[in-house]
């Protein structure tokens, strides 16, 4: 069989093409539908309610929460990669959503409110389908561990303090005012605070644990929200000044489109929306993956996220992304295809039709219960810890975006994550890394550990000549260059000026798995023509030692 040469060689990789369409059902088989259908059950009794509760994050109708389980769900499950991921929204957008609203100067409550909401949601899947034009999925995916940590526990310590005053029975329009505005607020509260309230919320919080900690698979914000609503409907409670929710108009969600006054103000908290909806709909997506599942697709990911937000924009949802308590309820409940949410959909559309009447009853305080338990959860005091023992710079990345959150705002801690994020990519891809594969007095072999651009090229060139020099410079050394897919002019001059002073001082210069497309690009050199007369390029390591 003929053997591959520095000519000839490719890079690995396959590209597999799956089905654009419904592409969680290639291979379904009818067996599975039972389990699909009860997921999906499942599912919809957490997400249904939750999403709900979500929507008076920003300070918007119950039913816009409830939208959100329809149509960017339906989106999501026709092209969408994730077999079990459910897609609705989460604390962390809503908790985006309502500091954009509030930063443009969005009445709680008003028309507005819901016109300017459509725009916003128009805004981020145009983002996230922009992106996912540039092929910009692997990119954002960059953001590490660290910022998203930080990011949560700003998001869920500005919201649960922000729920505060509800659990205490006092009326606040403080949704996406900051965490410190909140503090203010509760405390101007306690005074005001019902009785009564207080102790339906305590008592719903901590249902809500036991429930989680005890009996996982039942669906404690379902169970909650029922007993809430029995307890106004048959106790009085209301009588006790208990506040209920606004009324919820029965029927399905009518078109509304965007109004793009607000437009430009809008932008950047519509990145840093489409930015943690993207991140946590990757995140999700490949922690319910199953061993042996395709791998997930950042790019198709980028896609299903963004068609989701801009169809279901216009059906007045809020902005979506894949949520993991849902998602996690999905896959415990067998979850193998999107057929699962499908099933999910179904139900919110059942809802929306005939639960109208049953969810005026439904008491306010249940619903911040919900909220609370849920963001609470996002304080990651672990993972914390963690990052602490592990890597004291990303701990202090976690902390100072975090107390960014805090103090500045959650939109400029999204930023400031960003940004810490691309520093610390660049930081590595300028540090020179060259490892030492072979050293011995006749020949030294040496490997390329990340790329070369015009920013580290030259240290990496000072690095390879310390090697050399360190070795006692031996007649050969072999480099191999397999990582570099692009070969730019600098980093071509760079390997010339080295060629040319090693041949000064001796020593011959060898090349190893030049990839293909830097192949193509080197051969139009008269460097690489020199070194290919005298026999330096080669495919492996191996040719190389035996030349």
């Amino acid at each position: 069989m003929t053997q591959p040469t520095a000519e000839t060689a490719k890079p690995p990789g396959v590209t597999v093409r799956r089905r654009w369409l419904l592409p969680t059902l290639a291979g379904y088989k009818p067996a599975w539908i039972g389990n699909d259908v009860l997921a999906g059950l499942s599912a919809g009794a957490v997400v249904i309610p939750q999403a709900m509760a979500y929507s008076t994050i920003a300070s918007l109708p119950v039913q816009v929460g409830l939208y959100t389980c329809m149509v960017p769900m339906l989106v999501y499950a026709l092209i969408g990669g994730s077999a079990a991921m459910s897609v609705s929204t989460t604390s962390t957008i809503a908790t985006l959503t309502a500091t954009t609203l509030v930063t443009v100067g969005v009445a709680a409550g008003s028309q507005e409110a819901l016109n300017d909401l459509v725009t916003l949601t128009v805004i981020v899947g145009v983002i996230l389908l922009a992106a996912r034009a540039l092929n910009l999925g692997a990119l954002v995916e960059n953001i590490s561990e660290a910022t998203l940590t930080g990011v949560k526990i700003g998001v869920g310590a500005t919201v649960a303090v922000g729920e505060l005053p509800k659990l205490l029975g006092v009326e606040t329009n403080f949704s996406g005012h900051g965490f410190i505005r909140s503090v203010v607020a509760t405390i101007e509260a306690i005074p005001q605070a019902n009785l009564a309230t207080i102790l339906l919320s305590a008592s719903s919080i901590v249902a809500l644990l036991l429930i989680s900690r005890f009996a996982p698979r039942l669906p404690g914000p379902l169970i909650v929200v029922v007993a809430g609503i029995l307890l106004a409907a048959f106790t009085g409670i209301v009588s006790f000044g208990v506040g209920l929710i606004p009324p919820v108009p029965s029927g399905l969600p009518i078109p509304v489109f965007p109004t793009f006054q607000d437009a430009g103000a809008m932008i950047p908290g519509a990145l840093a929306i489409a930015v943690m909806a993207f991140l946590e709909s990757a995140s999700v997506a490949r922690g319910i993956r199953h061993a042996g599942d395709p791998q997930v697709d950042s790019n198709r990911e980028l896609l299903a996220t963004g068609a989701a937000n801009l169809v279901g924009a216009l059906m007045q949802s809020m902005p979506a992304a894949g949520g993991f308590s849902q998602s996690a309820v999905n896959q415990k409940a067998g979850a193998r295809s999107q057929l699962a949410t499908l099933v999910t959909v179904v139900l919110a559309l059942a809802a929306a039709l005939s639960l109208g009447p049953i969810l005026r009853l439904l008491p306010q305080a249940t619903l911040a219960s919900i909220v609370f338990v849920a963001v609470v959860g996002l304080i990651d005091v672990k993972g914390l810890i963690r990052l602490r023992r592990l890597s004291p710079v990303e701990f202090w990345i976690a902390t100072v975006t975090a107390a960014i959150g805090l103090t500045v705002g959650l939109l400029p801690a999204v930023a400031a994550g960003v940004v810490f994020t691309l520093a610390m990519v660049l930081h590595e891809l300028n540090r020179p890394q060259v490892d030492v594969i072979v050293s011995e007095p006749s020949v030294l072999v040496l490997q390329l550990v990340s790329p070369l651009y015009t920013a580290n090229v030259l240290s990496t060139i000072r690095l390879i000549q310390d090697d050399i020099e360190a070795a006692g410079r031996p007649p050969k050394v072999i480099l191999d260059v397999s990582v570099l897919r692009i070969l730019t002019v600098m980093v071509i001059d760079s390997f010339t000026d080295l060629d040319h002073e090693m041949a000064g001082l001796g020593v011959e210069l060898h090349f190893v798995a030049l990839p293909a497309d830097s192949l193509e690009r080197a051969r139009k050199t008269a460097w690489w023509q020199g070194v290919r007369a005298t026999h330096r390029a080669h495919a492996s390591v191996d040719e190389a030692l035996a030349s």
